[in-house]
């Protein structure tokens, strides 16, 4: 499973840097610097509001669904055509919440217009992420990577001819890069449904009430999950811009360092993708999992402690490349909050893994208290220090959870105290910090310096055997493990 693991997590990696980040600095920040960041700012609330509800597109169907496709393939044809029919009334009672509670918050004409594409994107993307969730439980992992850059690729060639095409005589506006990917999701739900249907051999859309229930009675925890996580995901943005006057400014900032934290955070939302039915079918099958859960947080971990002492010690340099406006102001909360990426990149092994082995309960409590936590913190840290309090309240709340996920994972999975593993993690993190520190104060030329501090400590991870170059060969040729 290790080899498995490997080889695919390589092909995954391979097609999403190749795509995604042209996406985000491409495309994205290039729609930032053209719009006002008012208008951006708007955009980014409602973007976060439409994910509020988005639980109500899924009840935690995907999440289950690649569990339990992962462990009982042949159930596909039975649950494909039940569950489609199922989402499309979620769809319609997301829709109904989602802008009744729009209405109750106060939002105008042309919000709402903007929430309207923004919900139908969500309903698109829930709707794909499910169809996804059955090619990666029947282990089609090259396949399942492919279709992961496809709603991108779309994108960029919808924007790019839009932004630089000078094909249509027109003005570009944020809602030209909404409808581009409106028509980018709808054109991918065709082709991954048309897969799906394919692997199934069959389908009926008719509502299944029985199904329905089963479904329910089933999925709800992971519901429950997935609609906290959410929150305490998305929660900043809207309370920057409901708390202060200047709100939809302070939102703008958060949004330009956010933005980077989640381009980030799709390195562990593949990793999650290709763990959840690994350690599914491994936990079934009783196979012992404390060496693919050590290769994965390694592997995951020495990136993440880059990335963000890169943003700790070099935040001015990057969003001045990367922005026109506010980017001082967004400097200092881009340097707390690549911090926040590595105690989510740990959350994506730990909270994956115990994802798989159904313990939803504390996850939920967990989750819940993490809620409650950020909530209590943005309410205190907001009226003060604005921008930077929102990004300090999600780094205490996200180091909290996981740190509570380790000692859950332990007990629950037995796993022994690795001392060796620990020790070479806190010489890891002295070691970067300090490489970074001196080379930032006695180096000159900013690509000089980020080169060759990240190659130093890509170097002494391999060093320090965070990344087992040896080992990962060894696990590639032996198609044992």
């Amino acid at each position: 499973m290790q080899r498995k693991f490997i080889s695919n997590l390589a092909l995954l990696l391979f097609f999403n840097f190749l795509i995604k980040p042209f996406w985000i600095f491409g495309i994205d920040r290039t729609v930032q610097n053209t719009v006002s960041a008012e208008e951006y700012g708007i955009y980014f609330t409602l973007f976060n509001f439409s994910m509020l509800f988005n639980i109500l597109l899924d009840l935690g169907i995907t999440n289950y669904n690649n569990k339990n496709i992962a462990q009982h393939q042949q159930l596909l044809a039975k649950y494909f055509s039940g569950i489609v029919v199922f989402k499309f009334l979620l769809a319609i009672l997301y829709f109904l919440i989602t802008f009744i509670v729009g209405y109750l918050v106060g939002y105008d004409s042309s919000r709402f217009y903007l929430l309207l594409f923004l919900a139908i994107n969500q309903f698109l993307i829930s709707f794909i992420q499910y169809l996804r969730s059955n090619i990666a439980g029947l282990q089609l992992y090259t396949l399942d990577s492919m279709l992961s850059v496809l709603d991108k690729t779309l994108m960029i060639g919808f924007c790019a001819i839009l932004l630089w095409g000078n094909t249509f005589d027109i003005q570009f506006q944020l809602m030209h890069f909404v409808y581009a990917q409106t028509l980018a999701y709808a054109i991918t739900l065709l082709v991954v449904f048309v897969i799906v249907l394919v692997k199934s051999k069959q389908f009926k859309f008719k509502l299944n009430k029985s199904f329905s229930i089963l479904i329910l009675k089933q999925t709800y925890p992971y519901a429950l999950l997935i609609l906290t996580m959410t929150f305490y995901y998305r929660l900043d943005a809207i309370m920057l811009d409901v708390m202060l006057e200047n709100g939809e400014k302070q939102v703008a900032i958060y949004a330009q360092a956010y933005r980077l934290m989640d381009a980030s955070n799709q390195i562990g939302v593949l990793f999650s993708a290709l763990l959840l039915p690994m350690f599914a079918n491994m936990i079934k099958n009783k196979k012992k999992l404390d060496g693919l859960v050590r290769l994965s947080f390694s592997l995951l971990f020495v990136p993440a402690i880059i990335l963000a002492t890169v943003c700790y010690f070099f935040p001015h340099q990057i969003m001045n490349i990367l922005y026109h406006s506010n980017a001082s102001d967004s400097a200092p909360v881009l340097s707390l909050l690549m911090f926040c990426f590595v105690a989510i990149c740990s959350t994506y092994i730990f909270g994956t893994l115990l994802t798989a082995n159904g313990n939803l309960k504390v996850l939920n409590k967990l989750a819940i208290g993490g809620v409650l936590l950020n909530f209590v913190l943005n309410l205190i840290l907001i009226p003060k220090y604005q921008a930077i309090g929102s990004a300090v309240a999600s780094l205490i709340t996200q180091f909290i959870i996981v740190f509570l996920q380790i000692i859950i994972v332990k007990n629950v999975f037995k796993f022994k105290v690795n001392y060796k593993l620990l020790g070479s993690l806190i010489l890891y993190i002295l070691f970067v910090f300090f490489v970074f520190k001196i080379i930032n104060s006695y180096v000159s030329g900013f690509i000089f310096q980020l080169t060759l501090a990240i190659s130093l400590a890509i170097l002494f991870g391999v060093i320090v055997r965070l990344i087992n170059i040896k080992k990962m060969v060894q696990i590639l040729i032996d198609k044992e493990l």
